[in-house]
């Protein structure tokens, strides 16, 4: 063995043997997980509850911040540029791919300046439309959709949002062109839909479920690959004709690139044990999700194949980009 192949090789153990050590001795203090939407809402839950239970696995604080406003892009920003020692994370939403489609101006690339840690949870949205409305189905709302380009009005919680991209993506693959009416939220949505200002809303369960139970709206469909299990008598867009269609949203951790992969797999490990346990996977699908894990290679090429899918409906419906 030559000297300038002897230094190399004992350089690369010397830092394997640093990095497993300090995978080892990681976490020797609090860790943050950093979540871009308001207080209480559904992220914000959801960094608690997994937070709570990596924090009893890693015997060391998690504290959650809150940097809410524009998509989430404004904590993803802040991530991005921490350090890379596992103790800055994000809780990263559908959104983050979404942003990722959608604006020019990142101050942060979406796959390449992130490890993926995991994902955690997977939610679709639902078609809802007023009790009384006249689309008794989906089958009604594309009829009167593809009579008429743009006749019919879905409203979301505004552009560039998932529920819009979910909207744009059903007018495509349907061939039933609807014109989309932004609003600021769901909360301002469904107002808007209880008021008859819009016929059609598409919405994450939880923002509706309370209506639907309470008589005011009904769910003419759901967007994922299967029936969601709050309502089992809601048929998919894809069970009523439109093959394919496949849209749900998500919530995963990430850590800056650079974090070391030894941290990362542990706290790989603590996601994924907090996700087989109960009272986590109750909660998750009382919050309208199905709990469901990954390794960070599966994370990684799921954010970029999402990412792929929605600058492709940006394209296709003349959406600017921001």
């Amino acid at each position: 063995m030559n000297r300038r192949h002897f230094i190399q090789t004992s350089s690369a153990v010397l830092a394997g043997t640093a990095l497993t050590a300090w995978g080892q001795s990681y976490p020797d203090r609090a860790v943050k997980i950093y979540q871009g939407f308001a207080a209480g809402g559904n992220a914000d839950a959801i960094a608690r509850l997994i937070g709570g239970e990596i924090s009893k696995g890693l015997a060391q604080s998690v504290v959650i911040e809150t940097q809410a406003g524009a998509g989430g892009t404004i904590a993803a920003g802040s991530v991005a540029r921490a350090k890379p020692d596992g103790y800055t994370l994000l809780l990263a939403t559908g959104g983050h791919a979404v942003a990722g489609a959608l604006y020019n101006t990142l101050a942060y690339k979406t796959v390449a300046d992130f490890e993926m840690v995991s994902t955690i949870t997977f939610f679709p949205f639902l078609l809802v439309v007023q009790a009384d409305s006249k689309y008794r189905s989906f089958a009604d709302l594309l009829t009167a959709a593809r009579a008429a380009p743009k006749a019919v009005a879905f409203g979301s919680a505004g552009i560039g949002s998932t529920h819009h991209l979910a909207g744009e993506l059903l007018s495509k693959m349907a061939k039933a062109e609807m014109l989309h009416v932004p609003y600021r939220g769901d909360a301002a949505s469904l107002t808007a839909l209880l008021a008859g200002d819009v016929p059609l809303v598409i919405a994450p369960p939880t923002a509706v479920l309370s209506n639907i139970k309470a008589g005011k709206l009904r769910a003419i469909a759901t967007t994922g690959n299967q029936r969601w299990p709050g309502l089992p008598d809601v048929p998919t867009v894809a069970e009523q004709g439109v093959s394919g269609y496949d849209v749900r949203s998500w919530a995963g951790l990430m850590a800056p690139a650079g974090t070391p992969r030894a941290v990362v797999d542990r706290l790989n490990a603590e996601t994924l044990k907090a996700l087989q346990l109960p009272a986590v996977r109750t909660r998750l699908e009382e919050m309208g999700g199905e709990a469901r894990g990954s390794t960070p290679d599966e994370m990684k090429a799921m954010v970029a194949s999402e990412v792929q899918r929605w600058s492709q409906v940006v394209a296709d419906a003349n959406i600017p980009k921001q």
